[in-house]
């Protein structure tokens, strides 16, 4: 599936700084079912098949450049740092099998692991949604936040089984996620309802539970997602609605904070700049009922154990 990505640029050449930017904003305009974690990684695997350097070390700078290239666009910093960092693990892993081959060799099987990694991570949205189907009954009322790649998948799913749904979807100023959101969910045939961000508490006790994304997955279980996540976690647990968060593994992040004054302004800013609203916000693990990953169904307490397996 990956061999045949439409790539903008095909020249032998190693990318300039530019054609990163491009190619990785490229991708995430391209198609709205891709996450800027996803579009990453194509960017960064791009960038080895294009590479020129001699080293280890000399690609390894140049990927590290990449990711600081991607970083400084306005897409989410949270998902991007994680999916990037893992990527790069992962296909690092091969210095270590043969630390003596020749680096042509080295970068072939770079190669190799990146497509395995990218196959990986294209498996993770349709495994999530196929761990959710027993909890997406037919007739359920759902309420939603923001545009999620993955609980789309997971809402198309329980559809395509013949399900019928309800969908609340929240406006999710002030990115407006959600005209985006039933945008795909006309087109799918679901039946929905956008409602005022301002409104949730009034909708909250005619649903059944929360589905939500998340940019990225901390250390301590929580989660941190657009802006007006943790309102409606609140307002959920205050409610005893389920809040389930559908997120893929590749978004976990080596972080622990424990109030929104810990996130850095990376997190919460656009680089723009223009306005001094957050984009994001931290939601506790006290607010999470479960979590749907493509690594299973985990209790935020699990979440710890798993981060520590992956970032080994």
């Amino acid at each position: 599936l990956y061999n045949k990505f439409l790539f903008l640029f095909l020249s032998s050449q190693k990318m300039q700084d530019n054609e990163i930017a491009h190619l990785f904003t490229s991708l995430c305009i391209s198609s709205k079912r891709k996450s800027p974690a996803i579009a990453s990684i194509e960017t960064l695997y791009e960038c080895v098949k294009r590479s020129q350097a001699t080293t280890l070390v000399g690609l390894s700078n140049e990927l590290k450049k990449a990711i600081e290239i991607m970083l400084n666009t306005n897409y989410s910093y949270t998902a991007v740092s994680s999916a990037s960092e893992l990527f790069m693990r992962f296909i690092s892993l091969t210095t270590l099998d043969k630390p003596d081959q020749d680096f042509s060799d080295c970068v072939k099987v770079l190669l190799e692991r990146g497509q395995i990694f990218l196959c990986r991570v294209a498996a993770s949205r349709q495994k999530i949604a196929s761990l959710c189907r027993s909890f997406i009954r037919n007739g359920s009322k759902v309420m939603v936040h923001a545009r999620s790649c993955v609980v789309l998948r997971a809402l198309c799913q329980a559809a395509e089984d013949g399900k019928q749904l309800e969908v609340f979807i929240t406006e999710s100023k002030p990115s407006n996620g959600g005209n985006d959101f039933y945008d795909c969910l006309r087109q799918a045939g679901i039946q929905y309802m956008q409602i005022t961000d301002s409104s949730i508490g009034y909708f909250m006790e005619n649903i059944d539970f929360v589905l939500v994304g998340a940019e990225g997955v901390v250390e301590s279980g929580g989660i941190i997602n657009k802006i007006g996540t943790l309102t409606i976690a609140i307002c959920a647990k205050a409610m005893n609605k389920p809040f389930y968060v559908l997120v893929e593994s590749i978004k976990f992040v080596k972080s622990y904070p424990l109030t929104q004054s810990d996130l850095t302004q990376h997190f919460t800013k656009s680089c723009e700049k223009l306005s001094e609203h957050p984009r994001v916000d931290y939601t506790p693990a006290k607010y999470i009922t479960l979590l749907f990953t493509d690594l299973g169904i985990l209790t935020p307490t699990a979440v710890s154990d798993e981060l520590i397996k992956l970032y080994l």
